[in-house]
């Protein structure tokens, strides 16, 4: 008995049923196995497509939390009459903005803005451009050259606005020294609005120079050589390759630099507020600027609905610059592409 049970359970196939046919497949499990592979090529679909959205969102979330959000609620404390200790007043609509482009000193901070930051960001680019040119020359200890140039970016403002508010002093600065060691006249930094527009400018200049000058340097480098190969065989001198090929390369960096300088100009305030130990912005708001009439109203007359009126302005006039020069430089990039497309069809004969 035990024999005959031993043999037919020999017999039968591994694995399979006892009368030797193939095992049907389970339809549930089969079923399963469909889904499951359906849902692995759902989720590899959804991560091509989300995956660099959820790459770049921690960058839009803080943004939305420290930037957009600020500029909505200042949006809401500027039709509004706004306290320190009160928070919401009466809504007012457009009062404040009206009251603010109705005041003197609100014009004659945006002059001093828009004098200060061509004072300073003209020459600023000038000088960035040929220091740019000089480091992208094959020096000795390069890198020790390169970094030199960043090291006033690293100086804190604060530090750099002490440092040149003492050398430009109207009675015992350096250079009120300096000019009547020499026979000339000391020039009253503080009391002549041009003056302070310059002492402004040269403290703005030294720390972004040597920045600015870093980004037109990995512009330069990028261009082919191609091109001041082709120029040297036709005989053109340093010069005239500098103004021939290097400039015209660099439009669309040069017009990120001036764009970059812009917005910083406008919103310039850490080197006026420091000129002098008010922080006002001189006696008769001989170098004001429009952040620091926006401090003055908002911290100084706790004034917030109007500061915020300032503070939206400020913002919209920057908006239009930043639309402005990114039509010039979608003119400038069009006008450009047919003549790189014939260098480069030169370069390649």
């Amino acid at each position: 008995m035990t024999d005959t049970i031993t043999r037919g359970a020999d017999a039968a196939p591994a694995g399979g049923s006892p009368d030797g046919r193939a095992p049907r497949p389970d339809p549930r499990a089969e079923a399963r196995r469909i889904r499951r592979i359906a849902f692995s090529q759902r989720l590899s679909r959804w991560d091509f497509r989300l995956s660099p959205y959820l790459y770049i969102s921690p960058f839009f979330i803080l943004f939305a939390v420290t930037g957009l959000f600020p500029l909505l609620y200042t949006a809401v404390v500027s039709v509004h009459e706004w306290h320190l200790i009160g928070g919401q007043g009466d809504f007012v609509g457009l009062d404040n903005f009206a009251w603010v482009l109705g005041q003197d000193r609100f014009w004659l901070a945006m002059r001093n803005t828009f004098s200060i930051f061509l004072v300073s960001s003209v020459p600023q680019v000038i000088f960035a451009l040929i220091i740019a040119a000089a480091l992208d020359q094959n020096l000795r200890a390069r890198t020790f050259w390169r970094m030199g140039v960043l090291l006033p970016y690293v100086v804190a403002p604060v530090a750099v606005s002490l440092i040149f508010t003492n050398m430009f002093g109207d009675q015992y600065g350096v250079v009120n020294n300096v000019l009547t060691s020499l026979g000339i006249e000391p020039i009253r930094w503080h009391a002549d609005t041009l003056s302070s527009h310059l002492a402004i400018a040269t403290m703005v200049n030294f720390r972004w120079t040597g920045y600015n000058a870093l980004i037109l340097l990995a512009a330069m480098q990028a261009i082919p050589r191609d091109y001041y190969e082709a120029a040297q065989i036709d005989g053109a001198s340093k010069l005239r390759q500098f103004l021939s090929v290097t400039i015209p390369s660099l439009r669309p960096t040069l017009i990120f630099v001036i764009i970059t300088s812009t917005i910083g100009g406008l919103q310039i305030f850490d080197e006026p507020r420091m000129f002098d130990q008010y922080g006002q912005g001189g006696a008769s708001g001989q170098w004001m600027t429009i952040t620091i009439y926006l401090y003055n109203l908002g911290w100084g007359q706790l004034d917030f609905g109007k500061a915020a009126a300032v503070a939206w302005l400020l913002f919209l006039l920057i908006v239009v610059f930043g639309i402005l020069n990114y039509l010039i430089s979608q003119r400038i990039a069009s006008a450009d592409a047919p003549r790189a497309r014939r260098r480069k069809k030169e370069v390649a004969r």
